[in-house]
């Protein structure tokens, strides 16, 4: 046999041995995750977010700075568990009480900064989550705000002082006509496009997963009596907001070309006014381990189910 003969074959036994192996890893690959390409399987994957997806209160709380009250079990953690990713190829940099402009701007906690969350994107990430928007449109201080009123509301109906008004909340947003509320979700729409425009130039290889907000109220105006104490139309006027900030993130991320995540849908009927056994949303006084009018370890998981649902339809 030449000299020239046996290199030949010698190289025509790596190639195979290569196609070989590369079948192999590709079959295991899309048998324990139909439809997952292995590129985005082994990561790296940046999870962004506020504290739907930080996870404030549920245990094991960890990470820093403290102040982000990140969950070991929350959504990111649960989809990094399902994709098999090695702990060094996910970086959860969700913050309680994040904004949009922290993606970034460092963002001052109680507890320590936590730094710009874009900063722990690079041009090898290959799958980011951003969760984030309802701090941006004071969603959790609307929802503060409507208890409080609707508490009032509940009393002075009582003695027929408020009967005809059954939205005070709605009320006290709306000026002339106009609904301030909206206003801040039709902003979102510039500061989203920016953001993910950005990601994409960090990392323009990485698919983006934008996700949506989970089912906070029930369908109906009967609300869950001291669970969430809201006056009838305000539950409608909640529901609404969130269906339009929702919309907008949908909108948005279809846009960019990203894919929107829907949480909503499979969250009905597990709302903050579910049975403690089977609700994603705790009221306000939580009976499950988790931050009032947030999502338990129960809607967490619920959240990745539907976040690696989009992963696999994407493939």
């Amino acid at each position: 046999m030449t000299t020239q003969l046996r290199t030949t074959l010698v190289g025509l036994l790596l190639v195979t041995a290569g196609l070989a192996t590369a079948v192999t890893v590709t079959r295991h690959d899309n048998t324990d995750h139909p439809g997952i390409a292995a590129s985005v399987r082994t990561g790296p994957y940046v999870a962004l977010g506020d504290s739907y997806t930080s996870g404030p209160r549920i245990p094991v709380q960890t990470g820093r700075p403290a102040g982000c009250d990140r969950s070991d079990h929350n959504y990111p953690a649960h989809v990094a568990a399902q994709l098999r990713l090695q702990p060094g190829d996910i970086r959860d940099v969700s913050c309680s009480g994040a904004t949009l402009t922290d993606l970034t701007s460092s963002q001052s906690t109680k507890k320590g900064t936590n730094p710009a969350q874009l900063s722990a994107i690079s041009r090898s990430t290959r799958l980011v989550t951003l969760g984030m928007g309802g701090n941006d449109i004071g969603f959790s201080d609307m929802i503060t705000r409507c208890v409080t009123m609707g508490t009032a509301f509940k009393v002075l109906d009582r003695a027929k002082d408020m009967s005809s008004h059954d939205s005070p909340c709605r009320e006290s947003y709306t000026d002339n006509g106009i609904d301030s509320t909206e206003k801040r979700i039709a902003g979102l729409e510039p500061k989203l496009t920016s953001a993910l425009r950005d990601i994409q130039r960090r990392a323009p290889e990485a698919r983006i997963y934008v996700v949506g907000y989970p089912a906070i109220l029930p369908v109906g105006d009967t609300g869950c009596g001291r669970g969430l104490p809201l006056a009838p139309g305000d539950i409608a006027y909640l529901r609404d907001k969130e269906a339009e900030l929702n919309k907008t993130l949908k909108d948005q991320a279809v846009s960019a070309g990203a894919t929107y995540v829907d949480t909503y849908e499979a969250s009905r009927g597990h709302d903050a006014c579910a049975a403690e056994s089977t609700r994603w949303i705790e009221p306000i006084v939580p009976s499950n381990p988790a931050a009032a009018v947030h999502p338990n370890a129960r809607g967490q998981r619920g959240m990745a189910k539907e976040v690696l649902r989009a992963i696999r339809a994407v493939g």
